[in-house]
């Protein structure tokens, strides 16, 4: 019987010591000595591990992401990246670098760092978004080394005072692919001639130190060259296009020539002083969009007017409150978008706005408009697309003639109180419009009427009680309807059989007077917010073939299943989002019925599962066979065991946030190694008890999962108890070890007193030969000898008839395949290699001593066979029993139960993470497959060769 300490450091097992019977040696007492001390070392040293939990960080999948975002904080992503991880705290750098993996695409940093070394990224080939928030660093010329993908790199300082950063040079140089670099917090007075590769197209300096705009050229001389000077980029085409000098507070001076031969898309002074801005003494030679956001001017600036190709003007939150009719008016006879959003404005323009002939978009919301507002005639540009009139005053909709290529009309906010037909006569092109939260309590038919292009129609927030489908006639092509009522809501029929998405809002209750049919044919998305939701005739069948997302929000004490089975009374065939939150206490019962393509589950406030939480979860859960994503959200569910998520095979994300007083069952161990990619704990409180110190080496041992917040959840001894005690503090200073070990380490000294005590007492040296056997290999790795043994095969080979096919067809030929193409590897098959005639069972073990590696592929059939059954528990006593000359691999082609696996839970404690390998999810890339068990096998290989085999 062979012994195997292991030590987990990060997420990989090292084999620390081992020993087993072997030939004879010299000198045992030295390594009976070296063994002594290296258990008393393990003894007294803290075995606390983490694995593939990282603290401070958060791993995270940007697919998953918009799971997660309500619950959790992350730094913001660029479309379409995926693996991110964000990192707070950071003191030490390679140390926190180390727990990220390697092809994550977005990489966040947060604390204080002082110097960044040389290719202090070098490992991260995929990393494209980079967000440094270190304090002051020092970054030397090879810091950004390696990273060819990089696109975005921002750093970034949010408080009020700025830092210091001096940059090299040519520390961006190697960047090629970077097109966005942002400097916010920080000033380089220090700096000078900083390269810019020529793939750089927005630059930000945004709350710094800059007091001139002539600075930029001493930081970076080659924007004054307006385009890049590489051969193979046309001259006159700049390589820059946004340039962001946001929030400096000190910046008051422009100067002559200050963008000396810049040619940009955009630039944005928000929050500067720089009023007299005069912008045709700065040498900018080409400007499409102009940002004067909150600098404090009081009239429109006139110098603009001399780029003839302005097309956009943002002049929102300043302090202009009339446009003078009698003064010079300046002209932006190109101009195509312009916003003065957040003034002073009591009455409209006329004479400036009937300059623009280009306007398309305008935008003047959170003025003092109105109240009664009116367009004279041909004072709007015929091509305006877009009118924001949102927050003011208006008491009705603008009187006058809206140009009639209008397609989105905003009007939220204001204290409209009746709709007219006129109001909107003439335009037939508007697609959208917005009248919510104002003061309508009545709809008169037919004030849709000129609107046949209608798609968008928002009416939350009014006064309705009643609405009618008769009241929303006219739009042909209605598509998005939002309905709300600040008390209740009656709605009537007929509907509009081309919606695709419904919301309704209603304080009090939403009440459905429906007749039987299918109004709702080609609904995907339903959102109800309200107390309650009645339907009348309770009668009615309501069908929703293609609902794909269903949100119900703040039920109360009428919900339950009954009432949600009346309203939907059909299977809901391609739903794949259902999120209910219920904020009473009183909700008393739920099942998801018929939904059997739902993949996204959030619940929340549902009170019911307070008592008998397990088996309500385990109930709900097994209507929802292809669920990816679970968020349960303060649910009092006190506790949780594996039987509530042993029939989720496809679950990628598992989240609980805000759960008090929770208890995990150790039964959950048994999800290893099928558990989701991503386990996130945000705000939950745990019950103080030893019986929890499985918790941590459960996260730790879950092969291919990142479980976060773990190590910064607390744990509650009784109701009172408020002492904020981090769990894994808790656990390490009552039961530091955990049962187990503890047993182990019990029965382990009982036994080596037991065996030595005799052997001291004996007159003659007969033992001699039994201790050398036991210290043999030992001895062997200190001494550095390796003795290599002979073998037969490298890889024995399990499986059932059943799926031999598979195995002969696909498996086999992967792995017999000679070089280059496949690994020659030689494998045992009982159907070939045995010899006719002989013992199968003597055959099965001389084969499985005679090879490096035993693959066992299970499936169903498989473990109810025999003799598959018996090749399992041979490969797993030559496991337990000979640690170091066996290596057991399990391959799951199809979800097991992991209770039918004979000494499964041996096995879990034996095998490590890469020992497993999943196909059973049928979404495994075939070649990486094969690639990774065609490395374990030789790991395997080279592993028992190094013990002396």
């Amino acid at each position: 019987m062979g012994l195997l300490i292991t030590v987990r450091t990060g997420t990989q097992l090292f084999p620390y010591l081992f020993l087993e019977s072997a030939p004879r040696m010299e000198r045992p007492q030295s390594c009976s000595v070296f063994f002594i001390l290296t258990l008393l070392a393990l003894v007294s040293r803290d075995l606390t591990s983490w694995a593939w939990t990282a603290p401070d960080c958060i791993i995270a999948d940007g697919m998953l992401f918009p799971n997660l975002s309500y619950y959790i904080q992350f730094c913001t992503l660029a479309p379409g990246l995926h693996l991110l991880a964000s990192c707070s705290n950071v003191k030490d750098m390679t140390q926190t670098l180390e727990r990220v993996p390697r092809d994550t695409e977005v990489l966040c940093l947060q604390g204080m760092v002082s110097t960044l070394p040389a290719n202090a990224f070098d490992r991260f080939h995929s990393l494209q978004l980079l967000r440094l928030q270190l304090g002051t660093i020092n970054i030397t010329s090879r810091t950004f080394q390696g990273l060819d993908q990089l696109q975005y790199l921002f750093f970034e300082h949010h408080a009020p005072c700025c830092l210091s950063l001096f940059l090299p040079p040519n520390c961006l140089e190697t960047l090629r692919s970077l097109r966005h670099l942002s400097f916010q917090g920080y000033c380089l007075n220090y700096s000078q001639s900083i390269y810019l590769p020529t793939s750089l197209r927005r630059l930000a300096l945004r709350n710094s130190c800059l007091t001139k705009l002539q600075e930029l050229q001493r930081l970076f001389p080659r924007l004054s060259l307006g385009s890049s000077p590489t051969p193979t980029t046309k001259l006159g085409v700049p390589f820059l296009e946004v340039l962001d000098l946001s929030y400096n507070l000190q910046l008051k001076q422009a100067g002559g020539r200050a963008l000396y031969g810049l040619k940009l898309h955009s630039l944005i002074l928000d929050g500067t002083t720089l009023r007299t801005f005069d912008l045709t003494g700065s040498g900018l030679l080409h400007l499409e969009l102009l940002s004067l956001v909150g600098i404090g001017i009081e009239k429109l600036p006139g110098s603009a007017t001399a780029y003839s190709e302005l097309h956009a003007l943002d002049l929102g939150k300043n302090q202009i409150q009339n446009i003078l009719e009698n003064g010079d008016i300046p002209s932006y006879k190109a101009l195509e978008f312009l916003s003065l959003h957040d003034n002073y404005l009591q009455s409209l323009p006329i004479r400036f706005l009937s300059t623009l002939p280009q306007l398309q978009r305008l935008n003047l919301s959170m003025n003092k408009l109105g109240p009664d507002l009116e367009f004279p005639e041909g004072v709007l540009s015929t091509n305006l697309r877009v009118l924001d009139l949102s927050h003011n005053q208006l008491c009705e909709v603008p009187r006058g003639a809206f140009p009639p290529q209008l397609q989105e009309l905003w009007l939220s906010g204001n204290n409209i109180s009746s709709l007219s037909n006129e109001s909107l006569q003439g335009l037939r092109w508007l697609r959208t419009l917005d009248l919510s939260w104002n003061q309508i309590k009545v709809l008169k038919p037919g004030w849709l009427s000129h609107l046949p292009a209608l798609a968008t129609l928002n009416l939350l927030g009014t006064y309705l009680e009643h609405i009618s489908g008769t009241q929303l006639q006219g739009p042909q092509m209605l598509r998005h309807l939002k309905l709300g009522s600040v008390t209740a809501l009656d709605i009537y029929p007929p509907w509009f059989p081309m919606l695709l998405s419904l919301e309704i809002q209603a304080k009090l209750c939403i009440q459905f007077m429906f007749l039987s049919g299918e109004p709702f044919s080609l609904l995907e998305n339903l959102t109800l917010e309200t107390s309650s939701v009645l339907r009348q005739p309770e009668t009615t069948t309501i069908h929703f073939p293609s609902l794909r997302r269903l949100t119900l929000l703040g039920y109360s004490l009428l919900f339950s299943t009954s009432q949600l089975r009346s309203f939907f009374p059909q299977r809901l065939p391609v739903l794949e989002h259902f999120s209910i939150w219920c904020e009473n206490d009183n909700a008393v019962d739920l099942h998801l019925f018929e939904m059997p393509r739902l993949q996204v589950l959030e619940l929340g406030y549902l009170n019911f599962f307070y008592e008998s939480s397990t088996k309500k979860l385990e109930m709900l859960l097994q209507e929802a066979p292809e669920l990816q994503v679970l968020a349960l959200s303060h649910l009092n569910l006190r506790n949780l065991s594996v039987s509530s998520f042993k029939s989720l095979h496809h679950l990628k994300l598992l989240l609980l946030n805000s759960e008090l007083a929770l208890e995990m069952d150790s039964s959950l161990q048994e999800l290893i190694p099928q558990m989701p990619p991503y386990v996130y704990f945000s705000d939950v409180t745990f019950t103080c008890h030893c019986e929890a110190s499985w918790v941590e080496s459960w996260a730790t041992q879950a092969p291919n999962t990142f479980v976060y917040g773990l190590e910064k959840s607390i744990c509650m001894a009784n109701a009172s108890d408020y002492s904020n005690t981090l769990l894994f503090s808790f656990l390490a200073a009552h039961c530091p070890h955990g049962a187990e070990f503890g047993g182990f380490l019990t029965s382990f000294t009982l036994v080596l007193l037991l065996t030595i005590l005799p052997l001291v007492s004996c007159r003659r040296w007969s033992w001699l030969q039994s201790l050398q056997t036991l210290f043999h290999a030992c001895w062997w790795k200190l001494c550095g000898h390796k003795l290599r043994g002979q073998f037969n095969y490298d890889v024995f080979l399990s499986y059932c008839e059943k799926d031999q096919a598979w195995v002969l067809e696909e498996l086999v030929p992967a792995l017999e395949r000679p070089l280059p193409e496949g690994e020659g590897l030689r494998l045992c098959l009982p159907a070939r290699d045995f010899v006719i005639g002989n013992d199968r069972m003597e055959s099965m073990i001389a084969s499985v001593r005679q090879s490096r590696s035993t693959l066992c592929v299970l499936t169903g059939q498989a473990l109810a066979s025999p003799w598959c059954n018996l090749e399992l528990r041979l490969a797993t006593y030559h496991l337990v029993a000979r640690p170091g000359t066996a290596r057991l691999l399990l391959l799951f082609l199809e979800p097991i139960d992991r209770q039918t696996l004979p000494g499964y839970h041996r096995l879990s404690r034996w095998l490590q993470k890469e020992d497993y390998f999943d196909l059973s999810q049928g979404k495994v890339e075939w070649d990486m497959f094969c690639e990774q068990l065609k490395r374990r096998l030789r790991k395997a290989g080279q592993e028992r060769d190094d013990q002396g085999l």
